[in-house]
């Protein structure tokens, strides 16, 4: 009886194995999106121009750039994470998950290349 149990060594174990890796990215990456949050937060309403022109000061300092950056890369690996998880998770077929994985990676570089634009034009 003892020789039948799938305990041990000899277990069967499938997956991908990301867990604690994934887990510790989405909460990095949520602390990077909630400190940036309170930043701009508290730049907005500690300025005294609610206009266009005062939006785009807070956006032209370049550490405000970079942290905005930043705080995008961040949430593009965030959604990165979860949709992966989704795909894996969901879709069964491997051709079709394979396809969806790499559509949002390429939806994801394209939007990390547009942001990229429109912050160093302001």
């Amino acid at each position: 009886m003892a020789a039948n149990n799938r305990i041990g060594s000899k277990r069967l174990v499938v997956g991908a194995h990301y867990g604690l890796r994934d887990w510790l990215a989405q909460r990095i990456t949520a602390c990077i999106m909630a400190v940036y949050t309170v930043i701009l937060l508290a730049l907005f309403f500690g300025a005294r121009d609610f206009s266009y022109d005062g939006w785009a000061s807070i956006f032209a300092m370049q550490w405000m750039k970079l942290a905005t950056f930043v705080t995008l890369l961040s949430l593009f690996y965030h959604a990165w994470v979860g949709i992966r998880d989704i795909w894996m998770d969901y879709i069964k077929p491997t051709g079709l998950r394979l396809f969806l994985q790499a559509l949002t990676i390429v939806w994801l570089l394209g939007c990390a290349g547009y942001a990229a634009q429109i912050l160093w034009r302001v």
